[in-house]
């Protein structure tokens, strides 16, 4: 068993079972901790700034490896987009959303590495996976001179099919990007192990949306501890 096969054959199945299984977990038995910690009084225009580019960056990057690692070839090419224009769709729309998460995700990094208040509130994981997704920003942002010699899409189709492979159950997956430059596979690993540890992570949040207070009818009651006195209107007056 090669190393290739481990890590790109096997340590996918291994990472997303991780991902699914701990994140129910994790929701079922630490509800309380299915949130991120707030900072807000803090630095409050950086935070805003910072969050802002961060969260458009990685939700657009996520959205465009969702959509074009797993959707089929054939689809594609019965739309009559090429691989090339895919190829260079990517580059375009990947480092502009690369450069904003990076740029934010810096500035997130910079709160809690150099307020003292903030780091004296920011746990190991918290700065840990800041670090890792800044590491893997920087990864990604190298691939598109990588990407530039390739613009005819044959490389990104390697990856497009390596990942479809892993859902379809394809055993020979990996050999599709067994000659993929190494800046292209610590990527892919490092992506990977940010699915590992995702449920242990404040990233955990990024499944959580409350859309159910869409469908909130009434509302909120709050009601204090402390007894409070009742006025009763008798006749027009309130005793």
């Amino acid at each position: 068993m090669d190393l290739n096969f481990i890590a790109f054959g096997v340590y996918p199945y291994i990472a997303l079972a991780v991902l699914v299984i701990g994140s129910v977990l994790r929701f079922d038995r630490e509800q309380y901790t299915w949130r991120t910690g707030s900072s807000q009084l803090l630095r409050r225009r950086q935070l805003m700034v910072g969050s802002v580019l961060f969260h458009v960056g990685i939700l657009a990057i996520f959205a465009g490896h969702f959509v074009g690692l797993l959707t089929p070839i054939a689809v594609w090419d019965f739309l009559g987009v090429s691989h090339g224009f895919k190829q260079m769709l990517a580059i375009v729309a990947g480092g502009l959303a690369g450069s904003a998460c990076l740029v934010g995700g810096l500035l997130l990094l910079h709160r809690r590495l150099f307020d003292p208040r903030i780091r004296q509130t920011s746990s190991f994981g918290d700065m840990a996976i800041l670090i890792i997704l800044m590491t893997q920003l920087c990864l990604g942002l190298a691939t598109i001179p990588l990407s530039l010699g390739h613009r005819d899409g044959h490389e990104m189709v390697k990856f497009m099919s390596w990942a479809q492979g892993i859902f379809t159950l394809n055993p020979n997956s990996a050999n599709f990007i067994a000659d993929v430059h190494w800046i292209f596979r610590a990527h892919l690993t490092l992506g990977l192990t940010i699915l590992l540890v995702f449920p242990f992570t404040r990233l955990v949040h990024m499944l959580s949306a409350p859309v159910w207070y869409l469908n909130r009818r009434g509302w909120q009651l709050v009601r204090s501890k402390r007894r409070m006195p009742v006025t009763r209107r008798i006749g027009g007056s309130a005793r």
